[in-house]
């Protein structure tokens, strides 16, 4: 399949959009901008549909390794080399594009800050239009956040010396944006993500050679990658950037691109610069992808730990394959958040984002990810101590993984506790990401669309099973979803929890999905609908 652009005059279409929030400036979406976003989606939107087509064909199959593109996993070839602003990136931090969380993480000692219009972020139309402004000020250096008129609160700014680098993540290739029509179609969230952003920061960001630089989301195949690739050569080339200025890392989160690692570095071999552990949509994927095979099963959450074979081989394969070919392994999201309030439970928390860190660090990862600010000095002492260069990619593994090591089962049990709080997640996130937040925090963990899917695949899983018990001998089945839902919303008055106006919606959606006889692709799919 080639995606070499076809591009039309965008005089010839016309982009529509939703009305701008009141606090934005007519900048943002220009008639130049416009135009270049119409570009953008007459070159590869038709290609984009064949290949969201292609998933739908590739439903429910085993992955494998591809015969016909065995010689590229066979040969000797590198991609370009990592410039070197790219390659020291032992922690990186990640959250939504909010001015409050930009600026911490960029004032933060995290080496990388990646803005997430993807799982951290609810696609209302503020929040996305509200990102973009954020991003554009805090790349022109002058982003401050005041969280009150009154002056009470303190403001926050940028410092005037930071070190942390900006990388985005745009929605994924499924998602589109509603409120952006082209020709009476609706635009890729992906194109309109990455677009708008490239369009406003990708000269500035270039001239201080600190990018641009994006995270890619939930690709399945190399040729997912290759239309990725086409899009990033159209905008280098109608900005008048440099070939390959735009660099990218990968996230391997789902099972089928697992398989194709290779591929996917070689179809973005003049700009990749690395491939990262999405280890929980990686989960989900999983459950997507098996939950037809006979005797597939996956335990509660809290059992499914990197340790598992199927998840350490899927580790393994990932370094292996990243430092083979040149580039950096990053590990995955510790979802701990402190607590002050609960020093045994703060204490607890550490101990197992240290453990996990200490983990990717013997394995091999060339940095790693926190969710919180305050886990920042952890991942950072393990990897100084690990890596005293900046990064592993010389450390090689010798060993082979198959598709049995990456297909394995998980074997664990699921607790009545552990039930009844998936059945919580769901609610409360989905809750909390109707009304706009798409991260939030939940007895102790960060919980984003990634955690979210989890819980909500497992429990439709779990209940479409026949036979299947806890582990007390209860058997699981819908009496216990709908006891679990029943005492929900009086247990959620009792706290100031997220999303509290939209406890019932978030019922009503969470039952729909569990109770379809077919396992939907994506919660977000119908949530956004609801927006």
């Amino acid at each position: 399949m080639s995606f070499a652009q076809k591009r039309q005059p965008a005089s010839n279409s016309q982009l529509q959009h939703a009305p701008l929030p009141g606090l934005l400036d007519g900048g943002l979406l220009n008639q130049e901008a416009l135009d270049f976003l119409i570009s953008l989606h007459l070159g590869f939107e038709q290609d984009r549909q064949a290949l969201l087509q292609e998933r739908n064909v590739c439903k429910g199959r085993i992955p494998h390794f591809i015969e016909d593109t065995a010689s590229i996993r066979a040969s000797a070839w590198k991609a370009a080399p990592i410039p070197e602003i790219l390659q020291d990136r032992r922690v990186e931090i990640t959250g939504p594009v909010d001015a409050k969380t930009v600026i911490n993480a960029l004032n933060s000692d995290a080496t990388v800050f990646m803005a997430d219009f993807e799982d951290s972020t609810s696609p209302t139309w503020a929040n996305v239009l509200a990102g973009q402004d954020v991003l554009r000020a805090a790349v022109r250096g002058d982003l401050s956040f005041s969280p009150d008129s009154t002056g009470t609160s303190p403001a926050y700014s940028l410092k005037p010396e930071r070190h942390t680098l900006l990388m985005v993540r745009p929605r994924g290739l499924h998602l589109n944006e509603k409120n952006v029509q082209v020709d009476g179609q609706q635009m890729s969230g992906l194109l309109f993500d990455l677009g708008l952003f490239a369009f406003h920061n990708a000269k500035a960001l270039a001239a201080l050679q600190r990018g641009p630089f994006f995270y890619i989301p939930k690709l399945q195949s190399y040729a997912e990658a290759q239309w990725v690739n086409g899009v990033l050569d159209s905008i280098e080339k109608t900005l008048g950037l440099p070939e390959g200025q735009i660099k990218v890392t990968v996230l391997i989160e789902t099972l089928p691109a697992a398989f194709q690692m290779d591929e996917i570095i070689h179809a973005l071999k003049s700009r990749i610069a690395g491939l990262n552990c999405g280890r929980w949509d990686y989960i989900f994927s999983a459950i997507k992808t098996l939950h037809k095979q006979p005797g597939f099963m996956l335990p509660e959450r809290a059992q499914i730990a990197m340790g598992k074979h199927f998840l350490n081989s899927y580790a393994q394969l990932l370094i292996q394959t990243c430092h083979k070919r040149g580039i950096l392994a990053m590990g995955g999201m510790a979802a701990q958040i402190p607590n002050k309030r609960d020093a045994e439970a703060n204490a607890a928390a550490f101990e197992k984002v240290r453990s996990d860190k200490q983990r990717e660090a013997d394995l091999g990862h060339d940095g790693t990810w926190v969710a919180h600010p305050g886990l920042i000095p952890v991942a950072r002492e393990i990897f100084d101590k690990a890596m005293p260069g900046p990064n592993q990619t010389a450390k090689q593994i010798d060993a082979t993984f198959g598709a049995d090591d990456l297909l394995k089962p998980c074997h664990g049990s699921i607790t009545a506790q552990g039930f009844n709080n998936t059945v919580e997640v769901c609610v409360r996130y989905l809750a909390a990401w109707l009304s706009g937040v798409g991260c939030v925090a939940i007895h102790g963990l960060m919980e984003d669309a990634a955690t979210a899917e989890i819980c909500r695949s497992q429990l439709w899983l779990w209940l479409h099973k026949k036979d299947l018990h806890l582990s007390d001998g209860t058997l699981l089945c819908w009496a216990l979803f709908d006891a679990a839902l029943l005492a929900l919303p009086n247990k959620l008055k009792q706290e100031a929890i997220v999303g509290h106006e939209k406890i019932d919606q978030a019922i009503a959606l969470l039952e729909t999905l569990v109770r379809s006889p077919e396992l939907a692709d994506f919660l977000t799919l119908p949530a956004y609908e609801q927006l």
